[in-house]
């Protein structure tokens, strides 16, 4: 089965689960922009519970008709060093912090211009990290439907959705006596390490 999904920022854990189950991964690219969801924010567990972090962008063309491709990351805000303080008092005390944080850190410094751009980046080193050898590619074309041996999960994995795949057991987590589910991968990987694929089989 081929996984059908959007870029997404710092994908939620639920996207890896089903990663891991597929042949290979596909991913759209003649679809448009769509605000308040995965493309362009993730979830993260700090002090203060689960906080979202947003990419600004910035719009151009038609209202709701901006090719994903063609959206540009606004740079005037510094939303770069607020993601990263986040992150870092969030899992500065995780145990694999130090091994992943400087591979993360080196995609946000090269500054990509779009965000598609940036997803990809960040898609193809948790891959790495996770040690999932998975081919990657892309739509040529945008089709609402797509052949039986295709998953199509595009806007299914959203911020308002629950995965109801997720019924698994909880992992240690940094912050709070509740287990928090379906947050960002990096969630996973500073506090299981090595262990995040075994975790997600």
């Amino acid at each position: 089965m081929i996984l059908l999904t959007e870029f997404q920022y710092n994908p939620p854990v639920s996207y890896f689960w089903h990663a891991v189950r597929s042949e290979g991964l596909m991913v759209e690219r003649h679809e448009n922009y769509i605000k308040q969801s995965y493309r362009n924010r993730c979830h993260v567990l700090t002090a203060q519970g689960v906080q979202p972090l947003s990419v600004p962008v910035v719009r151009g063309g038609s209202k709701n008709k901006t090719l994903i491709t063609d959206i540009e990351i606004d740079y005037s805000q510094k939303w770069y060093n607020v993601h990263w303080r986040t992150i870092q008092a969030a899992y500065g005390r995780a145990p694999y912090f130090e091994f992943y944080s400087d591979y993360l850190k080196a995609v946000y410094e090269r500054q990509p211009k779009y965000l598609f751009q940036l997803n990809e980046d960040l898609l193809q080193l948790y891959l790495k990290l996770l040690k999932l050898n998975k081919p990657l590619i892309y739509t040529e074309a945008y089709y609402a439907e797509h052949a039986n041996n295709v998953l199509d999960l595009r806007n299914r994995l959203h911020p308002k959705i629950y995965p109801d795949i997720l019924h698994v057991k909880p992992y240690t987590q940094v912050f709070g006596k509740q287990f928090a589910s379906d947050l960002s991968i990096i969630d996973l990987l500073f506090t299981q390490g090595p262990a995040s694929l075994s975790y997600l089989q």
